[in-house]
């Protein structure tokens, strides 16, 4: 593994002294393994944007196009892994931000290593799958690693100096300061440095300040200088308009670029790049730990921090001092922030440039899912989120992005509702339908309270006389046959009723003489009334109605005065009454 690192670390230092030849600025500043999955994680994200309208992407989807993007880059064989959709743009919006913020992966630097390389340098340092093995973090530095305090056996009070999450991104806040000196177009640079410490500049302040860079096709930090300097000349007719989305955080941003001038002072006025170096450190970590307690976990990362840091510088100008950096002494140019940095500080510049070199050859984080999701906002105190949040704009997303959750789960509670059939009520006997006949409660039509009417006037119900009704039982082709079958039960077979016994039949095969029985004569008696009264309703009926054709005398059933009398009786039945009574007969 040792080889490795001093193969990583000669690559650097030629690509360091000899960027010159190919790229049009010095301070251009490397990605290492940590940043290039940031960074294509965001590019994931824009394509996203652009083709479906959501700024998101998974986490499982920028895992997997990772490998393949490597692989990719490097010239290596991929065809056992599939291609990412929508590779192409992926691919472009990747090297669109790097350029836009002046900045290069390992992987670039490996490639122009070849192209850089001097006679005295070695041929080939490393392979390319040497450097994908490096970068996936199949082989991981364990000294690297086992750089930060590892967690106590027992409980204690120092528990932030375990946490590997705060100790990495106190870590980034420190080298992004640094790095923001150095390379001003450096973007997220000044993501990590923008709120931290907290100056109430959160996700909101952020989405104006990347709104309005991109109107101004600026990078975030020239965005931020220009404004506030047409701010401070607003006398003189610079002061941008009232609309200006970046007024209300005005505060903020001059607290933060006020900040920023104080560490190119001290960078330009300090000779010793290890005395500047120092100072500079010094000044971010006052600024990290102001307000917290000597137990904060944050204080406690901050400290162990600035420590390796200063101890780092020292040990780089010993040996620039001894062996030299071979970078060239060119005259600085418009990306510098200011002049006094660019002369004054030519040699701490190269301390730091080399310091962050370094950094950019750290192992890559074994938990990629904790890098992609940390909250870099841990450190002010605020609800932050990953950078991937940041970078999302607050307001509702447009296009085909998926609606909230809550409408999709009621529609298709909906969509289930239409779908369900309400069973219906069948009998034992259902086996015995036919798929035409109707259900038992079609049949039955019991009415339920919410079937009653609702209205205040309902309409009136149609009323049937009485004698209309007993004429239409009576006058049936069913009714006919059932007095039949009544009249044949009283007067045949074994089982006869208790009525049967003393009927008329039974009286004249007797003989007829003496009286007749006592519930004979009964029977008699109420058959008669019962005709009586229903010639007379018939009587009267026909009075108040105009003649009508006579019909034809029905015939007189054959059978005798019990057939008679039992027919006389029926006709008086109401409707329905018929099937009872022969019903209990039986």
């Amino acid at each position: 593994m040792m080889v490795l690192e001093e193969s990583l670390r000669t690559m650097t230092r030629v690509f360091r002294r000899e960027c010159h030849r190919v790229l049009d600025s010095e301070r251009t500043t490397i990605q290492g393994a940590d940043g290039m999955l940031m960074v294509l994680q965001l590019a994931m994200a824009g394509v996203n944007k652009q083709e479906y309208g959501d700024f998101g992407v998974a986490l499982s989807d920028v895992l997997a196009a990772w490998k393949y993007f490597l692989l990719d880059k490097l010239q290596l064989s991929h065809n056992d892994i599939p291609l990412p959709q929508n590779y192409d743009l992926i691919r472009k919006e990747y090297d669109c931000f790097l350029k836009r913020t002046n900045t290069v992966d390992l992987i670039d630097v490996f490639i122009m290593f070849k192209e850089l390389r001097i006679n005295e340098d070695p041929e080939e340092p490393l392979t390319a799958m040497q450097l994908f093995q490096f970068l996936i973090g199949e082989k991981e530095s364990l000294e690297k690693i086992g750089s930060f305090p590892l967690c106590p056996a027992t409980p204690s009070n120092k528990a932030g100096i375990c946490n590997p999450q705060i100790q990495r991104v106190v870590r980034r806040v420190f080298c992004s300061y640094l790095g923001l000196l150095l390379n001003c177009k450096n973007d997220l640079a000044l993501v990590y440095t923008l709120d931290n410490p907290n100056r109430s500049l959160g996700h909101i302040a952020f989405t104006d300040l990347r709104h309005a860079a991109c109107n101004d096709a600026s990078s975030f930090f020239l965005t931020v200088t220009s404004f506030v300097r047409a701010i401070q000349l607003g006398g003189k007719g610079y002061a941008p308009p009232e609309s200006h989305p970046l007024r209300k955080h005005i505060k903020g941003l001059l607290e933060f670029l006020n900040f920023v001038d104080q560490c190119q002072d001290v960078l330009g006025e300090t000779p010793n790049p290890r005395e500047a170096g120092s100072k500079l450190v010094s000044s971010i970590r006052a600024a990290l730990v102001k307000g917290r307690s000597g137990g904060d976990p944050v204080y406690l990362a901050a400290e162990d921090t600035a420590k390796s840091l200063k101890e780092r510088i020292s040990q780089i100008h010993t040996t620039q001092s001894v062996v030299g950096t071979g970078i060239s002494p060119a005259r600085p140019k418009a990306y510098a922030i200011n002049h006094s940095t660019a002369y004054g500080g030519r040699e701490t510049v190269k301390v730091l440039m080399a310091l962050l070199d370094e950094e950019a050859l750290a192992p890559p984080c074994r938990n990629k899912v904790e890098l992609l999701s940390e909250d870099h906002a841990i450190l002010n105190g605020s609800a932050g989120a990953c950078l991937l949040t940041l970078y999302k704009s607050p307001e509702a997303p447009t296009g085909s992005s998926p609606k909230p959750l809550r409408n999709r789960v009621l529609s298709q509670q909906e969509h289930i509702k239409s779908k369900v059939v309400r069973p219906t009520i069948r009998s034992q006997f259902a086996c015995t339908y036919k798929d035409d006949e109707l259900p038992l409660n079609r049949v039955l039509e019991f009415p339920s309270a919410s079937q009653l009417p609702t209205c205040a006037h309902p309409a009136p119900k149609r009323t049937i006389s009485l004698h209309a009704s007993v004429e239409e039982e009576c006058d049936s082709p069913g009714m006919e046959n059932r007095l039949k079958e009544d009249t044949n039960l009283r007067c045949e077979g074994p089982g006869q009723s208790a009525l049967g016994e003393h009927s008329g039949n039974a009286w004249k095969q007797a003989g007829g003489k003496g009286t007749q029985p006592e519930q004979l004569r009964r029977a008699n008696g109420t058959s008669k009334r019962k005709l009586a009264n229903r010639e007379c309703a018939e009587h009267g009926k026909e009075e108040n109605q105009p003649p009508q054709k006579k019909r034809p005398p029905a015939k007189a059933p054959a059978g005798g005065l019990g057939k008679r009398s039992s027919k006389a009786v029926c006709k008086k039945l109401i409707a329905g009454q018929g099937k009872l009574t022969g019903f209990f007969r039986l």
